[in-house]
């Protein structure tokens, strides 16, 4: 059986990749981790007893959207955050104040997590779950944390916004 699933695998790999080196098998281990860490934290909720809120209010919802924009760029673009991407990236040059870009290394499931961990919009799901998962279980401790990466964005906008002024 489960060579019949690898040969099944390996055609179809093959046949989307179209004699590119796409790594899926990489892609699948990347999302299974995230579903096994949702799995694991709604499990944690059913058995500490906690309720999912109804509904997050619309101030909970700008927090959650701000800070998951400027987290999910922290993480993928900021120089000081390059220790992280290191195992999976090689520095290519500078992109902006404070940013990087960086490309890929590696094949499979390195490859894949490089993808994802230079890449704002992919990371910010993973980063919006984690604040989303926070307010569950330390609604407190993470409005705060929103706050100030909330203030930070704010911040950032205006530094770019005054830097554009001046003559």
């Amino acid at each position: 059986m489960r060579s019949l699933l690898r040969q099944v695998g390996e055609r179809v790999r093959k046949a989307y990749a179209d004699g590119n080196d796409r790594p899926l098998g990489g892609y699948v281990a990347v999302l299974g981790t995230y579903g096994s860490v949702v799995g694991l934290l709604s499990v944690l909720a059913r058995v500490r007893g906690t309720r999912l809120p109804q509904r997050l209010d619309a101030g909970d919802t700008v927090l959650l959207t701000i800070a998951t924009h400027k987290a999910s760029r922290l993480l993928a673009k900021d120089s000081v955050t390059s220790p992280l991407r290191a195992p999976f990236t090689r520095y290519e040059e500078p992109a902006g104040v404070g940013e990087l870009n960086e490309s890929v290394r590696g094949t499979g499931v390195r490859h894949a997590a490089g993808e994802l961990v230079t890449c704002p919009l992919c990371l910010s799901v993973w980063v919006a779950t984690g604040f989303s998962a926070g307010l569950v279980f330390a609604p407190r401790a993470t409005r705060l944390l929103l706050t100030t990466l909330t203030a930070i964005a704010g911040s950032d906008a205006l530094h770019l916004a005054y830097d554009r002024a001046k003559p």
